[in-house]
């Protein structure tokens, strides 16, 4: 039986980031080819991409990225909506679970990679708490970077697994580029070392430019 680890990246896309988007776009693109290039990673994977400003869509459903000849890039919008992202998110994943199970598949636990530069203009704490439902077996294991204006407890509190904030050591495009380093270490080691009824989730506990926030205890 096939095994299938799911990985999805859910990204701003309001106008704060302008200057950086491009950066962004040419990290996913190299996580493309790294990944689709490698056929024993791209075999136990799949990858997908949601954009959220004022609302969210999918710019890429999940896909084994061999088989993808192109990246969608991401575009510069409007407002940011948290909300909207970690819905469709959910949606996203309840029907792709429910597909590759119908196509024969092991599936594990989703892995979500969230990016955001800002605020939130929306409340989006419902939607979360769908999303994070622990009666709800398909909920992803999270990883959240935020940079810019972003509200480092809001950071920690979205990030289930890790979360990260952008230190300044390094420019925003260049700490976006190492996000998608991270995000594309994390699925090759994962998919790698994948055994037989066993998955070990690797997220790297350092990313240049950015610092690890804890979790607080209760």
């Amino acid at each position: 039986m096939e095994q299938v680890l799911p990985f999805y990246v859910v990204c701003d896309e309001s106008y704060s980031m302008l200057d950086n988007i491009d950066a962004l776009n040419d990290g996913l693109r190299e996580l493309h080819t790294a990944v689709g290039s490698d056929p024993v990673v791209a075999d136990k994977t799949r990858f997908g991409v949601i954009g959220f400003s004022d609302d969210a869509e999918i710019l890429l459903e999940l896909s084994d990225l061999s088989e993808v000849t192109q990246m969608q890039g991401l575009a510069v919008k409007g407002g940011t909506n948290y909300g909207a992202a970690f819905k469709l998110l959910r949606q996203t994943i309840d029907g792709d679970v429910a597909k590759l199970k119908q196509d024969g598949c092991r599936v594990y636990r989703p892995v979500a990679f969230f990016l955001s530069d800002g605020q939130p203009n929306y409340d989006w704490k419902t939607d979360y708490d769908a999303l994070i439902d622990p009666t709800w077996k398909a909920r992803p294991n999270i990883v959240a970077f935020g940079f810019g204006d972003v509200d480092h407890a809001t950071i920690a509190d979205i990030g289930t697994f890790k979360s990260f904030v952008a230190d300044n050591s390094i420019s925003p495009g260049a700490a976006l580029h190492e996000f998608a380093g991270a995000l594309t270490k994390s699925i090759v080691q994962s998919g790698t070392n994948m055994k037989d009824g066993e998955v070990n989730l690797q997220v790297p506990d350092e990313v240049p430019g950015f610092t690890q926030l804890k979790a607080e205890e209760l």
